[in-house]
């Protein structure tokens, strides 16, 4: 939490649908943050959204937002494909912006999203909310102190039924892609995360679920991918395999992953708990130990981060690149897919602007 003293920062919404209570519920868990109004194409739906996370101000015009002096930063909720041109405009504005995963359908548009936030000087931030878990951070500081020696393998699943809300995530040409591009990227941005680049791919990709009925009733048919398996060479030598699937009933709580190391294994989120290790050299016991981890409010971690970036108080965190690198391995997954066998990644493609 910040110093009651510190001014709050002024936040506007642009995007009303349902991700945006996340950052609504996060933001004012920091207590540095004032939501001054929040932005979306219906007039009736913005209204409602203001009236259910107590905003004061609605508008449908998100570029009369961005021209706002008590605006300071501005996170982006809306589709996709409007990613681009809404940040770019924030960027020229001199908005902050806390973007919302994936960063954008291609590799091309987030690259541009990135030098238009550098050539204006604001903080641009993509929305990774699994890389601030608690588990997460303490798995990251066991690894970093040895616990587990060198890590020789990775076991990582992405699996939910799908989104019900709304027909857009079913259109390739909206999204870019399917369940690599709205659940993969989650994982593909942990991997790295705590593993390092990636250096090679080989995938295989499916389409199980060719009708899909949405929670207002609506019908759709997909022409996107639904399952995804990926299996990654890290430039540590580490071995990922990374399952994604939007085609389950249930699936699972987010994420589940399993590290297995030299001298131990860690889990996150599986059956033994939000984290358990098994590292008698670093634990002490022969058997699983499941830490005691802090439980702060519900995205604290991270938009704490942002408005950090945002007042100055934090060197950028590189979820910029990130995001960009995200959907390059992304984009690399459908190519290894298409092709039948492994791709290499190049340092040129993962980082060039």
């Amino acid at each position: 939490m910040i110093s009651p003293v510190a001014k709050p920062v002024g936040i506007g919404l642009i995007g009303a649908g349902y991700i945006a209570g996340y950052h609504v519920s996060g933001l004012r868990a920091t207590g540095g943050a004032e939501l001054r109004v929040i932005a979306g194409r219906d007039p009736t739906r913005a209204a409602a959204a203001a009236a259910h996370y107590a905003i004061a101000e609605s508008t449908a015009d998100w570029r009369a937002m961005l021209a706002r002096s008590d605006i300071e930063a501005v996170v982006v909720t809306t589709p996709d494909d409007t990613h681009e041109e809404i940040a770019t405009a924030a960027a020229a504005a001199g908005k902050h912006i806390l973007l919302q995963k994936p960063m954008a359908p291609t590799a091309g548009q987030c690259r541009r999203m990135v030098a238009a936030a550098r050539a204006a000087g604001v903080r641009l931030q993509v929305s990774f909310m699994h890389r601030y878990f608690e588990e997460v951070v303490r798995a990251r500081e066991l690894m970093a102190e040895g616990a587990i020696g060198r890590v020789f393998s990775i076991r990582l699943r992405n699996a939910t039924p799908g989104p019900d809300w709304n027909g857009w995530f079913y259109n390739k040409a909206r999204v870019g892609g399917g369940v690599v591009m709205q659940l993969g990227v989650h994982g593909i941005d942990l991997l790295r995360h705590l593993f390092g680049d990636i250096e090679s791919i080989s995938a295989q990709t499916a389409l199980l679920r060719t009708e899909r009925t949405l929670a207002d009733g609506t019908v759709v048919h997909p022409d996107n991918e639904d399952h995804a398996l990926a299996i990654y060479r890290f430039a540590s030598g580490a071995i990922a395999s990374h399952e994604m699937d939007m085609s389950e009933v249930h699936g699972c709580d987010r994420f589940t992953m399993e590290i297995y190391g030299e001298h131990g294994t860690i889990w996150l989120r599986t059956m033994r708990g939000a984290l358990a290790i098994y590292a008698p050299e670093h634990t002490g016991a022969r058997e699983w130990v499941v830490p005691e981890l802090p439980t702060p409010a519900f995205g604290v971690r991270q938009h704490q981060a942002f408005l950090e970036l945002v007042r100055g108080e934090a060197v950028p965190d590189g979820t910029d690149m990130d995001g960009l690198a995200s959907v390059v391995v992304a984009e690399a997954i459908y190519r290894a897919s298409a092709a039948g066998r492994e791709l290499d990644i190049g340092a040129q493609e993962r980082t060039i602007l």
